[in-house]
């Protein structure tokens, strides 16, 4: 059989029309929605020096070290207003995890004024978005 070139341009096309045709379009999976369900395991504090408290935290099924930092805000909220400060600056957070166990290792400073500094929390404010959250506290 001889091609010329009408013929090598119908193949090329019905060619090309059947690779098109393989291409079925895939719907994405759709994926379950991570259901957040924590385990809070308690909350142990230190007074450190007059307004320098450390708070310890431990908990499950935190999704990363910002719900374990979340956990100590809280109680440093609470544990601000349990003393009748109305305020409380972050220090330091650190956070480990070791079989699905969270630990976190919090020092907060307490005060009955707004603190300087970058990492504040308004105690009540904060304590209610905790309630909200169902966060424990102190």
């Amino acid at each position: 059989m001889v091609l010329n070139f009408e013929n090598k341009r119908s193949i090329g096309l019905f060619f090309f029309a059947g690779l098109l045709a393989a291409c079925v379009p895939v719907e994405p999976k759709t994926q379950e929605p991570v259901v957040f369900a924590p385990q809070y395991l308690g909350i142990k504090t230190r007074l450190l020096d007059g307004d320098l408290v450390n708070f310890f935290v431990a908990m499950r099924g935190a999704r990363g070290t910002e719900d374990v930092g979340r956990y100590a805000e809280c109680a440093a909220a609470q544990y601000a207003l349990i003393r009748g400060y109305g305020f409380a600056r972050h220090v330091r957070t650190t956070v480990d995890e070791k079989g699905g166990l969270w630990s976190g290792d919090a020092v907060y400073t307490i005060s009955a004024s707004l603190p300087q500094g970058f990492k504040t929390i308004d105690a009540a404010v904060t304590v209610s978005s905790c309630v909200e959250s169902n966060i424990p506290r102190v």
